[in-house]
């Protein structure tokens, strides 16, 4: 079971279905999961605490799959950053040949793992940042619509707008991310002009993600509806779930006045972490997408991409191929 194209090839992958860079789900016993189910498992580096942690994971992981796996680098300003350039000297060190960049001016990253020969994806949430990235060296973009968690940027562009026009101006593939979670949908991005998929949420509710079962339980209850978006009046908007804390967080940032010291107490990655691992719900935030409602169980990450792969393969082949009939005057000549 497979369906193959440029994008595959490019990475050496069975399924054009990449697990993207999650804070503190990224870890080896996912990636390898899903890179031995055919798709593309992705370490966090910054999941690790330091560089030397991250050669450990990679080689963790190693361990655990012989096919490919990348490696997510994000890049976001901060006052006091971590060591990226270290990050990014291990990764390379380590001998990974795929690696997701995001966020603030990655060129000195794609520049350094261009010329150390290493298949760059690029998460971008504008057709602009993506011809960016296309003229910067990368190999992929990966497209993220308003839909999906993490942060969708603060145009609104919806995956069935942004697939489609991005694939209208960018040369290079594209995978889709933001709204994923099923067969239809990688059968849909790729009639919208994309070469594959990016998921992240989905992943979450499998059987290896290492993260606590009330918080898979909770994404499988959730229903489309159930996100909020947070950081808006900061102009960094992002997409969790529905919790006592992002509700308490829209309301404060909505009070007049509001600055983001006002809710930094709620938002500290560190209570995130606490959420995910204890299944506290009402510890910290947890970012999900809307893609929660169309998430019904938690299958093991083989399960979940061969079930994709023969949904996607019978919406192509038998769906969507029944519905192309001869004109009446082919009939006729029959």
């Amino acid at each position: 079971m497979a369906i193959r194209n440029r994008f595959t090839a490019l990475l050496g992958i069975e399924k054009p279905i990449v697990q993207g860079g999650m804070m503190w789900v990224g870890r080896a016993e996912l990636a390898s999961a899903v890179s031995n189910a055919g798709g593309l498992g992705i370490l966090t580096a910054l999941t690790q605490p330091t560089p030397d942690d991250l050669r450990r994971e990679i080689d963790r992981c190693r361990s655990m799959t012989d096919k490919p796996f990348g490696v997510n680098l994000t890049i976001l300003p901060s006052v006091t950053p971590p060591p990226y350039a270290e990050y990014r000297r291990a990764i390379i060190e380590s001998g990974i040949k795929i690696v997701e960049t995001a966020g603030h001016k990655p060129q000195e990253h794609v520049e350094d793992f261009k010329a150390n020969g290493i298949v760059v994806l690029h998460k971008c949430t504008a057709v602009r940042h993506a011809l960016s990235a296309e003229r910067m060296g990368v190999d992929v973009i990966s497209i993220d619509g308003f839909e999906c968690a993490g942060h969708p940027g603060e145009d609104d562009i919806p995956g069935l707008v942004l697939i489609p026009a991005t694939a209208d101006k960018v040369k290079i593939p594209i995978i889709a991310s933001g709204g994923f979670g099923d067969g239809r949908g990688l059968a849909a991005a790729l009639a919208l002009g994309a070469d594959g998929i990016n998921m992240g949420t989905r992943f979450c509710a499998t059987q290896e993600a290492p993260i606590h079962d009330k918080i898979k339980q909770f994404i499988v209850a959730n229903d489309e509806r159930a996100t909020n978006l947070i950081f808006r009046r900061f102009h960094n908007t992002g997409r969790v779930a529905r919790n006592s804390v992002s509700d308490r967080v829209v309301d404060i940032s909505n009070q007049p006045g509001a600055v983001f010291e006002d809710i930094r107490p709620l938002v500290g990655g560190a209570l995130g972490r606490k959420a995910l691992e204890t299944g506290d719900l009402d510890a910290g935030l947890v970012w999900a997408g809307q893609i929660q409602g169309l998430i019904h169980d938690v299958p093991t990450c083989q399960q979940l991409l061969d079930r994709m792969i023969d949904e996607a393969e019978t919406i192509i082949r038998d769906r969507l191929n029944s519905m192309i009939s001869a004109s009446p005057h082919e009939a006729v000549a029959q």
